[in-house]
């Protein structure tokens, strides 16, 4: 399924060489997944500049639609640990080799993945995080963010009957942790941890202090996104 690296791309935050290659994209997207392609016309049509600046209020600003898909299954438990090693595993038997900033469960990249398996084994693998799928949607699709609508034609490539609307009455009881208060009730909770964490690894930013904290903490249970869900 190419059609799923050109999503990952879509989702992914916006990069010049996609900019400068909108019409190969558009031309895909028109002939895989014709229902996408006025958002990707309206999403492309935008300075790369502005769609950055977006992407990051949307996408870093809490959790609750993070990118990463085991932060909506295990967060900070020491499950993540294994799930990381296990998923990580699985990539380079595809043949797919990580760049050191990325995490192996970014979305983005596990849609990377999926795009060079069989047909089958990528639906598979859409149903196995149809319910993240979902979720994460649900949350863009309350915000008025029109990415929602990636992830519904993921859940819709996956044959799932989830969508966006699945979730509306869980995410429309919930509160929002992007809010200028909410995010400095966590800055609040955790910077003593933070100053600790960072005085004994100055030297290493932040993403490789978190990649080596998850390499290392590995636990029995973990989540296979790729085979099968929870254990």
């Amino acid at each position: 399924m190419q059609i799923l690296k050109i999503i990952a791309l879509l989702i992914e935050y916006p990069d010049e060489v996609l900019w400068e290659s909108r019409d190969e994209a558009q031309a895909l997207i028109a002939q895989d997944a014709p229902m996408l392609l006025p958002f990707a016309q309206q999403h492309l049509s935008v300075p790369l500049l502005d769609q950055q600046a977006a992407w990051c209020e949307v996408f870093e600003r809490g959790r609750a639609t993070s990118l990463l898909l085991f932060e909506h299954v295990h967060a900070e438990s020491r499950d993540r640990g294994q799930a990381m090693v296990d998923l990580m595993n699985q990539y380079e038997k595809a043949g797919l080799q990580l760049d050191c900033r990325e995490l192996p469960d970014y979305l983005p990249l596990y849609l990377e993945y999926l795009s060079i398996l069989p047909d089958a084994q990528a639906r598979e693998g859409l149903q196995n995080v149809a319910p993240i799928l979902a979720l994460i949607g649900g949350r863009l699709k309350q915000r008025a963010v029109p990415q929602y609508q990636l992830f519904d034609a993921l859940l819709g490539f996956a044959g799932s009957p989830l969508s966006s609307d699945s979730v509306t009455k869980q995410v429309s009881g919930e509160q929002r942790d992007d809010t200028r208060q909410a995010l400095d009730a966590v800055w609040e909770e955790e910077q003593v941890k933070f100053i600790e964490d960072n005085a004994t690894a100055c030297d290493s930013s932040p993403m490789q202090q978190y990649q080596r904290r998850f390499s290392q903490d590995v636990a029995p249970q973990y989540v296979d996104v790729s085979a099968g869900g929870p254990k």
